[in-house]
């Protein structure tokens, strides 16, 4: 099979992550999520808990400088380290599905490159929530709101497009209108799709 990167950006509750996995298995290519965590700890030598607590987070413009293209945020340095790891994975080839990382502009020249974006109705995100962190719907929909928050913040930090933009991705659907199971079919068909017309040109 040709190279084939998948990005996967989401709204928190939208299924965006097991939609990813549901992708990964289809297509049968490695899923980066946090992962990549662990990786990044491998290759720098810092914790894991360093990693996790610095990842995808926006760098604090008032203190943060850069010098000589050195940066003093460690939270900028540990996002451009996650994007140098998956350029050199799409470099080298291989071919994956990763979730979020500001994947869709980091990875925007590889010609593998389908990006792809989950949303979804919000009460439909609610009621999720509610379902697998055993919350009410009140602190399911502030958690929903303080995660999507910070995932636009992060993204709006590093990239020039807007995260949801549908401009911005090939594909931006709505997971409450199929439901998970079948969004995870209908991007597998327009992949396949996709594909297709690739080799095709």
């Amino acid at each position: 099979m040709a190279q084939l990167i998948i990005s996967v950006g989401r709204e928190f509750g939208s299924g965006g992550h097991v939609i990813a996995e549901a992708l990964s298995k289809k297509f049968n290519i490695e899923l980066y999520d946090n992962s990549l965590i662990t990786e990044l700890a491998d290759k720098t030598g810092l914790s894991t808990e360093v990693v996790e607590k610095y990842n995808e987070r926006p760098k604090h413009k008032l203190i943060s400088r850069t010098v000589r293209g050195y940066s003093n945020s460690i939270e900028e340095n540990i996002a451009r380290m996650q994007f140098d790891i998956l350029r050199k994975k799409a470099e080298d080839g291989e071919s994956f599905v990763v979730v979020g990382r500001c994947a869709e502009t980091v990875l925007k020249d590889n010609p593998a490159l389908i990006s792809l974006f989950i949303l979804a109705d919000k009460d439909a995100k609610a009621k999720r929530i509610m379902e697998l962190h055993n919350l009410s719907k009140e602190k399911a929909e502030a958690l929903m709101e303080k995660k999507d928050r910070k995932r636009k913040y992060y993204h709006n930090s590093y990239c020039s497009g807007k995260w949801g933009d549908s401009r911005n991705y090939d594909l931006s659907i709505n997971s409450t209108r199929l439901g998970i199971e079948k969004t995870a079919d209908f991007i597998e068909a327009y992949i396949n799709e996709r594909i297709k017309t690739a080799q095709h040109n």
